[in-house]
């Protein structure tokens, strides 16, 4: 095995093995939602997407014993207005009475519209399955808004593709929209980490222009769905600069796929300062996905999600994407256990109603790439530049843009002042009346009383042109990159 490939590193010495049944243990302030028939759906016989994945990973997570350590919650149904919080009423409607039975008599174009088809099947239960998955990631984003947890997780959640009125990749409601939604009732800024094979598309979609939600994806680009997830896609309007896109090319590594995730998501912590995370864990980008084109081992994928939980915000973990079952299961029991800190066995409890149907019978098996890694250092370095300058982009456009009101005002008043560039005196005083105090910013006779002028040793500030301002302000800019230790950056 060469220095590149060498295994990648998982447990260290705060991780705690597991204690035996029956023994006193410390839980730890994490949810975990998950309910008895959210695994009991069926896309289709031949269909890649299985539900069943869920019950598995649940059983492994039982069979672990990680109960225990954790608030095991039965995931709620949403209603309808939960979910039209985001996504259109008709499409809402259309989701709540649709049935195989009933689409057979629909018009093509009325499927065409909201996107139902091959990817797409309307399948029994599709409602029901619906408001259970993205239940679980709204009442857990309620948690965390009143702080009742630190980490909640909901695996049966994460499906990224969904649109506001239309399904798209498997994806009928997105449910991790309702649950940013949610949290941004509390917190002011929510940062979204994707590390799905797929670009996170419905959820930049939905939050492409707003300065408050940083969307990240790590995905694969190129002839791969959904196409989209370009570097310079980077936002629109006011958030310009609060998407992230990292397209990747087939089959990247451990090593380098790790250097390049904690590289831009610490600059992004440290920079946006995001007072909640969410975290998408789509499991296709492993190695062997039925669909999936990367080579990552079980131990980086769960060292990705180590590393956002050491970041010690509140957090939400999601599933997403996934396709070989076994593995599936595997990764998110796994990351069940990373995430409350437990140092696991690799061998799978013979407790698991499904021991028999993991061939090897392990937790981590190694998985072996059959692609050579199309992603050249010089491609990687390039995508962790452009990033990184692209978060220096964002922090001077976000200087510029918290005065953008003032300065409209600003031209506005100039406007005025060139037009009307005097200094009202006030009406003559006999001499042993004293002048009249105003209140800051209110004395009539005052036009530099709009730009903040001190008023120093008592006299009057001078009116100033448009110019002026223009020139004070390019100076606070330049101040402001020497603060931040920009130098001469473009």
């Amino acid at each position: 095995m060469t220095e590149r490939e060498r295994p990648t590193k998982l447990f260290d010495k705060h991780d705690e093995p597991i204690e035996p049944d029956g023994t006193d243990v410390k839980k730890r302030n994490v949810a975990y939602y998950f309910h008895k028939d959210v695994g009991h759906f069926h896309y289709g016989q031949l269909h890649p997407m299985k539900p069943q994945r869920l019950v598995v990973c649940n059983d492994l997570v039982v069979s672990y014993e990680m109960p225990k350590y954790m608030t095991v919650v039965e995931s709620p149904k949403l209603n309808a207005d939960d979910i039209a919080v985001f996504h259109s009423e008709q499409y809402v409607n259309f989701l709540q009475t649709v049935t195989p039975r009933s689409a057979l008599s629909m018009s093509d174009e009325t499927l065409k519209n909201f996107n139902i088809g091959e990817d797409c099947p309307v399948f029994p239960g599709m409602w029901d399955y619906c408001t259970l998955y993205a239940g679980g990631s709204v009442e857990g984003a309620r948690r965390l808004n009143h702080q009742m947890n630190d980490i909640v997780i909901n695996w049966p959640g994460g499906l990224h593709h969904a649109k506001k009125s239309e399904a798209s990749g498997f994806c009928y409601v997105n449910d991790i929209v309702l649950g940013i939604l949610e949290l941004l009732k509390y917190h002011k800024r929510v940062l979204y980490i994707d590390i799905d094979i797929h670009h996170g598309d419905g959820v930049q979609e939905a939050f492409n222009n707003s300065d408050r939600v940083m969307t990240v994806s790590f995905h694969r680009f190129g002839q791969y769905f959904p196409g989209s997830g370009s570097i310079m896609d980077k936002g629109v309007g006011p958030g310009k600069y609060f998407s992230i896109n990292v397209p990747l090319m087939a089959a990247i590594r451990d090593e380098p796929y790790l250097n390049l995730f904690e590289t831009i998501i610490r600059s992004v912590n440290e920079n946006f300062d995001p007072e909640a995370i969410v975290l998408q864990c789509g499991s296709d980008s492993l190695c062997e996905d039925r669909l999936g084109q990367f080579a990552l081992s079980f131990n980086a994928h769960a060292r990705a999600v180590k590393f956002v939980k050491s970041l010690k915000k509140p957090l939400m973990v999601l599933g997403g994407g996934g396709y070989t079952l076994r593995n599936v299961a595997r990764c998110w029991a796994l990351e069940t256990g990373v995430i409350l800190g437990l140092r696991m066995s690799d061998e799978i409890p013979g407790s698991s109603l499904y021991s028999h149907f993991f061939t090897p019978r392990l937790l981590r098996p190694t998985l072996v790439a059959k692609m050579n890694d199309a992603n050249t250092p010089a491609y990687l370095a390039s995508i962790q530049q452009e990033t990184l300058d692209s978060e220096i982009e964002r922090i001077e456009e976000n200087q510029r843009g918290s005065t953008t009101k003032i300065e409209e005002e600003v031209v506005k008043m100039t406007e005025k002042m060139e037009e009307e560039c005097h200094v009202e005196e006030a009406p003559p005083t006999s001499s042993s009346s004293t002048s009249k105090e105003f209140p800051p910013g209110q004395d009539p006779r005052r036009i530099g009383q709009y730009w903040g002028y001190s008023d120093g040793g008592g006299g009057l500030a001078p009116p100033r042109s448009r110019s002026d301002v223009v020139e004070e302000m390019k100076l606070e800019e330049e101040e402001k990159r020497k603060q931040l230790g920009f130098g001469n950056l473009p």
